[in-house]
């Protein structure tokens, strides 16, 4: 393994649409970052769902495939591969028959999987992106030749559940006409439901409030839910959030269209023009049987699934993904440490900046959901440095907004990656295009958090943790910031702070003065330059 100590794992998951690839680093602690994916619609169960057989020509075009994804993974020096086929090769008489002509002329093994194992699978992968605590939520994914079906209650999977309605199969069984006709469309939504209620009904009581999308039908089908809204999800698609109301507006346009109308339709992918109708209906109809208002798409699935498994069952050191059950806090160590971490610097600060919210958020009329943005916000605001020292608080800003931050909307990667930005040097101004784009509440949020990010940053000027707590006192128009420093000199962090309190200052319309306190007794209070 040339490329470190590491070990590098590609995980494969053979669909009756799509073929997938997910190649990941994973380092001796069970830590792991995605190096690269690969995606190629081919289609292998074109036929087959209805026929019972895998065509030679879909065969031929699933082996070179799987080769060219193979050769990709042997560029990047991948150690392990874990490969999983799905519906049209568990379904079909001769999917022996293709397991074997990938074995011997990929040099892949492919393990095929029966559908609850499916389902269990997607629950990992999911869970891993989306933070599913909270609510009852139903995770759906769509595929080829099954559905996948995932309750859960906040918690745990109540049932898994796989039925044999993909969008192939249903496209291939009832749509025969463009734009299909009246009757065609009453007998596939006479099927669905026939199908899909019995399977649903047990679980009407929970009150789903929820529907997780994933598989490229749904995720498709809500990016083009964001387009007709004026709201594309613009390459942010994981926990991107539309409406059950918007995903029907959707299906009522696509099942009046024939095949050119239907790419006219903005956000539609091309390949999925031939099956997007079928997968709208059945998407529609379960989002009205569960009565669930908000759809959120979801980008992990069965693929990330396997890599989460394998890692799960092979990795000694994966305790990383126990230690955080918070999938969003997971996510934002994983980043930092994928980017060389910043030593304790980030969580001394974020535990003085969140010490300085709690006592401040009242006044500052700050929302319940900013101490997390702070948080992290904190944690990762100095992760610019591993580019370069000089203006590293831009950098800050660009690498948390493109990291794969799972389980957090747009708005909040956005809202973190600014307040980490403005942590120093220039303060937030109208002129800054990304700050601007905001709006106005969440530009409040974002001035209100760099300021306090600004002090606790100044607070850690040594490193060394000097500052232990601190307490606010308000007297009158001034407050008194109090540090307990448990008798260690503070000048340093004291006058780095002094430096960085404008902003903060501005924002609560007061001065503010800084004391030491050693033991029992306070030192003269240090004023800040403007209270001077």
């Amino acid at each position: 393994m040339a490329h470190g100590q590491g070990m590098r794992i590609a995980a494969i998951d053979v669909g009756s649409n799509s073929i997938h690839m997910i190649i990941a680093q994973v380092e001796s602690d069970g830590r792991f970052h995605v190096l690269d994916r690969a995606k190629e619609m081919v289609r292998l169960g074109r036929g087959s769902l209805t026929s019972g057989r895998l065509s030679t020509e879909a065969m031929s075009a699933g082996v070179r495939t799987l080769a060219a994804f193979h050769t990709l993974a042997d560029r990047l020096h991948v150690d392990r591969f874990k490969a999983v086929a799905t519906s049209a090769v568990r379904e079909a008489a001769n999917g022996g028959e293709f397991i074997q002509r990938v074995k011997e002329e990929v040099g892949l093994r492919v393990q095929v999987i029966p559908g609850r194992e499916e389902a269990r699978l997607i629950y990992l992968g999911v869970r891993h992106a989306i933070d599913l605590r909270g609510a009852a939520t139903l995770v759906l994914d769509v595929g080829g030749g099954s559905v996948e079906f995932i309750f859960t209650d906040g918690e745990a999977p109540i049932a898994l559940d796989s039925v044999k309605l993909g969008v192939a199969r249903l496209s291939e069984g009832f749509l025969r006409q463009d734009p299909p006709s009246g009757k065609q469309l009453a007998e596939l939504e006479a099927h669905i439901a026939h199908t899909l209620d019995p399977v649903l009904q047990p679980f009407e009581r929970h009150r789903i409030g929820r529907v997780v999308g994933t598989s490229g039908t749904l995720l498709n089908l809500i990016t083009m839910a964001g387009y007709l809204r004026g709201d594309p999800p613009d390459g942010h698609l994981n926990n991107f959030t539309v409406s059950a109301d918007d995903l029907g507006r959707i299906r009522r346009t696509l099942v009046k269209s024939d095949r050119e109308g239907r790419l006219r339709i903005k956000g539609l992918d091309a390949k999925r023009a031939d099956l997007i109708v079928a997968g709208a209906c059945l998407f529609d109809h379960v989002l009205q049987r569960m009565g669930a208002k908000a759809v959120v798409a979801c980008t992990w699935s069965l693929r990330e699934g396997v890599l989460l498994d394998f890692l799960a069952r092979h990795a000694r050191g994966i305790a990383e993904t126990e230690q955080y059950g918070d999938p969003r806090r997971r996510s934002v160590v994983r980043l930092a440490r994928h980017l060389g971490e910043t030593g304790e610097h980030g969580s001394n600060v974020a535990r003085l900046a969140l010490q300085l919210f709690d006592q401040l958020h009242e006044v500052l009329r700050l929302p319940a959901e900013a101490r997390e943005w702070l948080d992290y916000a904190a944690y990762l605001h100095d992760v610019g440095h591993h580019i370069r020292h000089q203006d590293h608080q831009r950098l800050s800003y660009y690498l948390i907004t493109n990291g794969e931050l799972l389980g957090f909307q747009r708005n909040e990667v956005e809202i973190i990656g600014l307040v980490a930005r403005y942590h120093r040097k220039a303060a937030p101004k109208d002129g800054d295009e990304s700050y601007a784009a905001l709006t106005k509440s969440e530009r409040r949020v974002v001035r209100s958090l760099s300021a306090i990010l600004r002090i606790a940053d100044g607070l850690d000027r040594s490193h060394y943790a000097v500052v232990r707590d601190l307490t606010l006192v308000q007297r009158g128009d001034r407050w008194l910031v109090q540090l307990d420093t448990r008798g260690e000199d503070a000048e340093l962090e004291v006058w780095e702070a002094r430096r960085r309190v404008a902003l903060l200052e501005e924002v609560l319309g007061a001065r503010i003065d800084f004391q030491v306190l050693s033991g029992p007794e306070a030192r003269p209070a240090v004023r800040t330059a403007s209270a001077s």
